[in-house]
């Protein structure tokens, strides 16, 4: 099964600050660094880390370069990027001392995604492959319903969520991945606890699967049928920037590689652990490697 992520591609501009900025408050960066991002990127990058066949389809302007030798860098096959009048997007990213983010994202180049190119792209797939999404480009919806026509698998991580998400076709949607603020808000319940998100969820979308990260309060998958936990694994936290996307990008990876739904949680944990402990996004994604050996260490210890 091939991989069609359809996702951003970010310039991250990274400050480090003592505390995050309040209104009408001017403060000095500690540190500042320009970094390859976006959450489509990342989601490849973790996808192709965690053994994955990823194909990356989006748009960059002429500042891209580097967002496209990153790709390459970790096999991700970028055949299918394109170039536009527009800059690349690019995220305002402030990291603070106990390593929590915020972020400012322009859409930039993202915003060029267009119906026609997004049927280009989808030519070359079929029923036998699974379209990645997150909502930081343009045409979402199209994308969605041109992928149910071809009968693709299609994952969707809806972020960031805004109002345009309820114009989606979501019913259309096998697999949405998402954390406490997106399942609060998709699940339409005025709640924080997690059972009554997944029950919202259920309800709302009965012929999905979700995958529900909650930071150090661990993960669910859940579906019609079951449910399974998954605990986080605490380290000291640096950066948090990317840690959702090396999660999802490590959980698909198992999915399409046949693996157990548990098997691909606990890894994909881990993984997620170990990105928050480096800087960056993209560059603090762990490979298959690394994880397993942590992993099987763990397994001798108990």
């Amino acid at each position: 099964m091939k991989i069609l992520n359809l996702g951003s591609l970010n310039i991250d501009k990274i400050y480090q600050v003592e505390h995050f900025v309040e209104p009408k408050e001017t403060i000095k960066s500690a540190a500042y660094k320009e970094l390859c991002g976006g959450k489509g990127l990342n989601q490849s990058i973790a996808l192709a880390k965690a053994g994955a066949d990823v194909y990356h389809a989006g748009c960059i302007g002429q500042d891209g370069e580097m967002l496209v030798n990153i790709l390459k860098e970790h096999r991700v096959k970028t055949d299918y990027l394109r170039h536009s009048t527009k800059p690349s997007g690019h995220a305002v990213i402030q990291v603070n001392r106990e390593g929590q983010n915020n972020i400012i994202i322009c859409g930039g180049a993202n915003d060029d995604v267009t119906e026609p190119y997004i049927d280009e792209v989808l030519a070359d797939f079929s029923k036998e492959d699974m379209i990645l999404l997150q909502n930081e480009i343009s045409n979402v919806d199209y994308a969605i319903k041109k992928a149910r026509d071809r009968g693709m698998k299609i994952v969707v991580n809806p972020s960031p969520v805004n109002q345009e998400l309820e114009t989606y076709g979501l019913q259309k949607v096998d697999y949405f991945i998402l954390n406490e603020v997106e399942g609060k808000y998709l699940s339409g319940k005025e709640t924080d606890r997690p059972e009554e998100m997944m029950e919202g969820l259920k309800e709302k979308f009965p012929q999905a699967a979700f995958v529900l990260t909650l930071g150090e309060n661990g993960a669910y998958y859940f579906d019609a049928e079951r449910c399974v936990y998954q605990k986080s694994y605490q380290v000291e936290a640096v950066d948090t920037t990317g840690a959702g996307d090396t999660f999802s990008g490590y959980f698909l990876a198992g999915l399409v590689q046949g693996r157990r739904i548990e098997e691909s949680l606990r890894s994909a944990s881990m993984a997620a652990a170990l990105a928050v402990s480096r800087h960056g996004a993209a560059p603090s994604i762990p490979d298959m490697q690394e994880v397993n050996e942590i992993l099987n260490k763990e397994d001798k210890e108990i």
